[in-house]
């Protein structure tokens, strides 16, 4: 059996949805259980794909992978978006779950970019070490790794410098609909869910201090999450922003990275 397991920020789910409904070939659809899915499967549900949601213990249980390919299995691991805040902490986990994952991967796609410049080297750092399958992280057409989810939407690292100089008048959210639904989260403000108001009121102070006026709408073309116009102009209105439209979001770089890798492990099986 082949398995391409797939480590992802929460916040890029909508283009792992594509991926798989767009891979006729996959034969199995595994994901790890852990409190960042139910958004995720939810989507599963209503393109009719078929999956198994199994704990990492139950994993840990299956044989190692064979170099052989009567099956072709994809096996996703989410991760929680709160990790941004801290990217050092980001990079223990990601490593963390490469490890875990490894003995019954053929291969490992992380769908995140440097993130703070601390997965810059992942390729490097388990190339040579005692994982026995290749780590490979989102790269654009000129090989270079994606800043960000961001970066990574928008086709890589030319194209999201040209939309950051584009509005570097003024400080801009960008927000892909993943990021619309999950800003609260990403930004922290659950913790002060006992008191809201005081919450949003201190965010409104951090924009007028830093310069944020504006949130820019990224049109992916995906559909999975619902209500993206509704949730820009919500965001807008709760802090009186200005809102920007661009139509750069494609998936190419996850359809190029994804396809790399699986033909990477095809070679290596002989399939």
């Amino acid at each position: 059996m082949s398995t391409m397991s797939i480590i992802s920020c929460k916040i890029l789910q909508d283009e792992i949805v594509w991926i798989l409904e767009n891979d006729s070939s996959i034969d199995e659809i595994i994901i790890v259980d852990n409190k960042n899915i139910q958004e995720f499967i939810e989507k599963l549900d209503k393109v009719s794909l078929q999956y198994k949601v199994l704990s990492l213990e139950d994993i840990s249980s299956f044989p190692e992978v064979k170099n052989e390919c009567k099956k072709y299995t994809v096996l996703i691991h989410l991760m929680e978006l709160g990790l941004h805040r801290s990217p050092k902490e980001l990079k223990i986990k990601v490593y963390e779950t490469i490890k875990a994952l490894a003995p019954f991967s053929s291969g490992i796609l992380l769908f995140y970019g440097l993130c703070g410049n601390v997965l810059g080297d992942v390729e490097k750092d388990f190339e040579h070490s005692s994982i026995s399958c290749p780590v490979r992280i989102l790269k654009d057409k000129d090989h270079r790794i994606v800043d960000d989810c961001i970066g990574a939407t928008v086709g890589g690292v030319k194209n999201y410098l040209r939309i950051l100089k584009s509005v570097s008048d003024a400080g801009t959210y960008l927000f892909t609909p993943m990021y619309s639904k999950g800003w609260r989260e990403l930004l922290d403000l659950n913790k002060l869910n006992k008191d809201p108001a005081k919450a949003l009121e201190l965010m409104k102070k951090t924009h007028e201090m830093i310069g944020y006026k504006r949130v820019a709408k990224i049109n992916t073309g995906l559909k999975y999450t619902e209500n993206f116009d509704v949730s820009i102009r919500e965001f807008a209105k709760m802090f009186d922003f200005e809102i920007l439209e661009f139509e750069d979001g494609n998936q190419e770089i996850f359809k190029d990275c994804y396809k790399e890798l699986k033909m990477e492990i095809e070679d290596k099986s002989k399939c």
